[in-house]
């Protein structure tokens, strides 16, 4: 690559699980020339190369805090031409609209068309018998899907990380793509989800690969190479 600094900014609004998302962030980007900073500055995100949007807590608050933060079009900015790396909530805010949210749920950045639903699993069992709980915390396998976008191959962000591999899900709603295209991942909790989705230079995760071990960590280091 060229010596222009290499900057990873991960996008602080006050809403993400920051410190654990930095850190594994750092430690793929080791050796490998980067400079990974966590920023409330627009003017760092419109700097920076490649962009990871953190979220925990309710949509609303999210998409409250990025929007009074002033980091809200610098986001949408990176992500119309630059790799940006959702997580969790993160994810989620890149579709059009959540449920989650009085009168009628909540408006997102519409980067991803589609919508997020709450899991609906009242009355369910889960294979040893016992109640499906929401929310779904724990570890989850992640089915990889073909790509449109890569020829019918799976995204280049799996690259190396094995079919079905486990990661850990923390959350009580999912998206729903509206084009089945842009999910590249799917998982099984009382239904099959979308638990990754892409599309052109975005790619996102429901589960968070900073607290996935090994895999996780790669998936961060795949991000850092993928040239889409």
């Amino acid at each position: 690559m060229n010596t222009e600094a290499k900057i990873v900014a991960v996008v602080d609004y006050g809403m993400g699980n920051l410190r654990s998302v930095s850190q594994a962030v750092r430690a793929a980007a080791e050796g490998e020339g980067w400079t990974v900073v966590v920023t409330q500055r627009p003017e760092e995100v419109r700097a920076a190369q490649r962009i990871v949007l953190p979220g925990q807590g309710a949509m609303p608050d999210c998409m409250r805090e990025l929007r009074e933060s002033g980091l809200q079009e610098s986001v949408l900015e990176a992500a119309a031409s630059k790799p940006l790396f959702g997580v969790c909530v993160g994810m989620q805010m890149l579709l059009d609209h959540s449920a989650e949210g009085a009168n009628g749920g909540t408006a997102c950045l519409g980067l991803i068309p589609g919508e997020v639903h709450k899991f609906d699993l009242a009355g369910k069992h889960q294979p040893d018998g016992s109640r499906y709980k929401v929310p779904q915390m724990g570890w989850n396998q992640v089915r990889q899907m073909p790509h449109v976008q890569h020829a019918g191959k799976v995204h280049p962000v799996w690259a190396g990380v094995p079919d079905h591999s486990y990661f850990y899900f923390v959350h009580s709603f999912y998206v729903v793509p509206q084009d089945a295209a842009h999910c590249a991942g799917q998982a099984d909790y009382g239904g099959v989800f979308a638990a990754a989705v892409a599309r052109d230079n975005i790619f996102a995760t429901q589960f968070h690969p900073e607290k996935s071990a090994e895999h996780g960590l790669a998936l961060y280091r795949n991000f850092l190479h993928w040239n889409p």
